[in-house]
């Protein structure tokens, strides 16, 4: 349920730009990737305390994670006026995110499991960090609480702006770090096979 309901928000999210003005769509953006976040890591929590890891809930954990950040990625993006600061973040973590998955479906097909590593866990909260610090800094500009930023067409940004930024940068450090490690044990794993 708590992974229907990631899934679910990844949908409201965008929506609320489309049905609400700023600030009130910036503050139920920020509410919902919060929230789903959170459940990210109480998912995982419970299924392990609880023994109830599923087929499914392996199949669908990581695919709402991505459809979140994702998401949450594309309307950071347009609220920063595709400023190259946040886009080449951007785009770094979801070539990744999607070569990854591609790596992961073919392994699957020669039965070769890519379990997720300790740094790639802590990327996935570096990542979600930064998205909600910058969705928190969008509302406190739109609702007037900041007054030095980007989206308020000065060529300063926010100190919660740089920090969000500056998380967002990590992450996409950390993601392309971890997309060379999986690349390399993937790799490995094709050449034992085409060696035999």
């Amino acid at each position: 349920m708590l992974t229907f309901g990631r899934l679910f928000a990844a949908v409201l999210l965008p929506l609320g730009y489309v049905v609400l003005a700023h600030p009130y769509s910036d503050a139920l953006a920020f509410v919902l990737f919060t929230v789903a976040s959170l459940t990210d890591f109480l998912d995982g929590w419970l299924a392990r305390r609880w023994g109830q890891m599923t087929a499914l809930g392996r199949l669908l954990d990581p695919i709402a994670d991505k459809a979140m950040v994702g998401v949450a990625l594309l309307v950071v993006c347009g609220l920063y006026g595709a400023s190259w600061v946040v886009l080449i973040p951007a785009a770094i973590i979801m070539v990744r995110e999607f070569a990854v998955s591609g790596l992961r479906e073919f392994l699957a097909d020669r039965k070769v499991v890519m379990p997720s590593s300790v740094l790639a866990k802590w990327k996935t909260t570096v990542q979600m960090t930064a998205i909600a610090v910058l969705l928190l800094a969008i509302y406190l500009n739109f609702s007037g609480y900041l007054t030095s930023c980007i989206l308020c067409g000065r060529p300063a940004l926010g100190a919660l702006d740089l920090l969000g930024i500056g998380l967002l940068w990590l992450s996409a450090a950390m993601t392309a770090i971890t997309g060379y490690q999986y690349f390399a044990r993937g790799m490995s794993t094709i050449t034992g096979e085409e060696s035999r």
